[in-house]
């Protein structure tokens, strides 16, 4: 196991450089092997997460071509992770798919498969940032408006 390869893992999961190097441990040096032991411990780590209270957050707005527009209430457990390129990028890619795809709630927009990566649906894909960042999200409510 190189330090090439933790630097590269960390890279492809953001996960941390000592999470890396158990999960590079753990699978004998096979990144890919690796990749899948983070993002299992990941989706752990956000399930132990999803009872914290989320008392901050962000409301993030997208219009698209002056016809569609979303306002996006996602909230976080604090103010130090809202302002994240992180959160902020998901509530973004957030707005963006509810724009596009026209979930009814936020149960149907859970269900649905991300866009930009119909591998996942968005509940994973808000589950990864939680194990990212370490904090419980939650979508909150969303409104679409459409010309």
């Amino acid at each position: 196991m190189s330090d090439n390869n933790i630097v590269k893992l960390r890279e492809l999961t953001g996960a941390g450089i000592m999470d890396c190097k158990r999960a590079l441990q753990e699978s004998n040096g096979d990144i890919d092997l690796a990749k899948n032991i983070i993002a299992e411990k990941g989706l752990a780590k956000a399930e132990k997460k999803s009872e914290r209270k989320t008392g901050s957050g962000l409301l993030e707005s997208y219009i698209h071509n002056g016809r569609v527009g979303v306002l996006l209430e996602l909230r976080c457990e604090t103010d130090f992770v809202a302002k994240t390129d992180d959160f902020k990028n998901l509530a973004h890619d957030l707005a963006m798919h509810i724009a596009a795809m026209k979930p009814e709630n936020v149960e149907g927009l859970l269900a649905q498969p991300f866009i930009k990566d119909a591998s996942q649906t968005i509940s994973d894909l808000i589950k990864k940032t939680i194990a990212k960042l370490g904090e419980n999200m939650v979508v909150e409510r969303f409104m679409r408006y459409e010309l």
